[in-house]
C-alpha cells in the first residue's frame, strides 16, 4: 500500500532535515525567504520549536558550530 504524505507531513519533514544540518538562525531566515506573505510564521515556530527550550537549542547551536568547526 502506498501513503502519501501529508503536505504538513512533508514540510515538517523538510524542516528536520534542515535544522540537522544549518543553524536554527539560517533556517528561520531561508523559510522566510521562501514564504515572503505566505502562512503564521509565529504558528508555525511554535510546531518546530515545541518540544525545545532555550537550554536545548542552545546545546544544539554549541553542537553544531563545532562539528562545523571540525569539518
Amino acid at each position: 500500500m502506498i501513503q502519501v504524505k501529508s503536505e504538513q507531513q512533508v514540510l515538517q519533514e523538510g524542516f528536520q532535515i534542515l535544522l540537522s544540518n544549518m543553524e536554527p538562525s539560517a533556517v528561520a531566515r531561508f523559510w522566510a525567504a521562501c514564504n515572503i506573505g505566505k502562512g503564521d510564521y509565529l504558528k508555525l515556530k511554535d510546531q518546530l520549536f515545541a518540544p525545545e527550550s532555550v537550554g536545548s537549542l542552545y546545546s544544539k547551536i554549541v553542537d553544531f558550530q563545532a562539528s562545523k568547526r571540525e569539518a
